[in-house]
């Protein structure tokens, strides 16, 4: 019973996201592309590309994978090959996404706190090496999860589904691989995201409280600072973005720590717990929400991105009553 109650709030809860999550996201890449929120072009290609990957996630990992699995358990994306793949791309393309965001981050800390820098590595060619030196260090990362699954089932000469070799659990080199691989993503990210916001912080209070005296001391009164406005805009749109990943990713990272911790095994059928699970699959939600959480971050500290918004909504719809009119 509970079990069937378990998979029903799965098979209801992957599909609303993914409805949310496509959308939303394609959304962004095109209003964002159109550049005409009032953001550097560097920006917008850090955010674009988030989005690209974001929506990635949500066709490989949601829709062909959730999805596909509970209404349509067996398939062609069943058979151990495919299902291999499949499962390594799922991981390069969370792992792209993820190092997306601390790539953003890099490029907010120089563009506030390193000015000299600033004009070297805040270009649109850097932002453009970085975004594609990331996505393919990513699939390159990746590539060898599709070597640890074996078929679940032989039926006719035809490998179906796909079961962790358990030698993953004790074989030292893949040990020290999924070490490196938890490492890498998202405990690493988390450490620099937390320190770069940490310094972007300090220098921006310092730099306001300097700003602040040297213009009272020339106007004789406190006055609207643009630069200073500018760079709140700014930190505000860093912070909710980062902010939003460090939350969502948090209980993946603690599931991890707990598997390896207590020596667990969730592909095992002998050492198999139910609560176990439960946290595993929690993780997996909450990761999975991260990719759509952003479009609703963007409409919520950016004006200019909203009102694009809106004429993408109102547009169609005004075509629509004309040809009725």
């Amino acid at each position: 019973m509970h079990g069937s109650a378990k998979g029903l709030v799965f098979a209801i809860y992957y599909p609303i996201l993914a409805a949310v999550g496509v959308p939303a996201n394609l959304a962004v890449i095109v209003i964002l592309s159109r550049g005409r929120c009032g953001l550097s072009r560097c920006i917008t290609y850090y955010l674009v590309s988030m989005a690209v990957t974001d929506l990635l996630l949500m066709i490989t990992a949601v829709i062909l994978n959730r999805i596909a699995g509970i209404y349509f358990p067996v398939s062609l994306l069943s058979i151990t090959p495919v299902c291999s793949l499949h499962i390594a791309l799922n991981y390069a393309v969370i792992d792209s996404s993820v190092w997306l965001m601390v790539a953003f981050t890099v490029d907010r800390f120089v563009a506030i706190c390193c000015q000299k820098l600033k004009i070297k590595y805040c270009t649109v060619k850097m932002a453009a090496c970085l975004i594609g030196t990331v996505s393919i260090l990513s699939f390159l990362k990746n590539i060898f999860l599709y070597f640890i699954y074996d078929p679940l089932y032989i039926i006719n000469n035809i490998p179906w589904f796909c079961s962790m070799n358990s030698v993953y659990y004790t074989s030292p080199a893949w040990i020290a691989y999924d070490w490196i691989h938890r490492i890498l993503t998202p405990c690493l990210p988390f450490v620099l995201i937390f320190l770069l916001n940490a310094l972007t912080v300090r220098h921006i209070l310092v730099a306001s409280r300097a700003r602040r005296r040297l213009r009272v001391q020339n106007n004789g009164e406190t006055q609207s600072d643009p630069e200073m406005e500018k760079r709140r805009k700014s930190i505000v749109l860093l912070f909710a973005i980062s902010g939003s990943f460090i939350l969502l990713y948090l209980l993946p990272l603690v599931n991890f720590l707990y598997i390896r911790i207590a020596n667990l095994n969730y592909f095992s059928g002998s050492n198999f717990k139910q609560s176990n699970f439960i946290l595993d699959q929690t993780g997996f939600v909450f990761q999975f929400l991260s990719s759509c959480v952003n479009p609703f971050i963007y409409a919520g500290t950016q004006s200019k991105f909203r009102d694009e918004l809106k004429y993408g909504v109102k547009y169609p719809l005004s075509l629509i009553v004309k040809l009725f009119k």
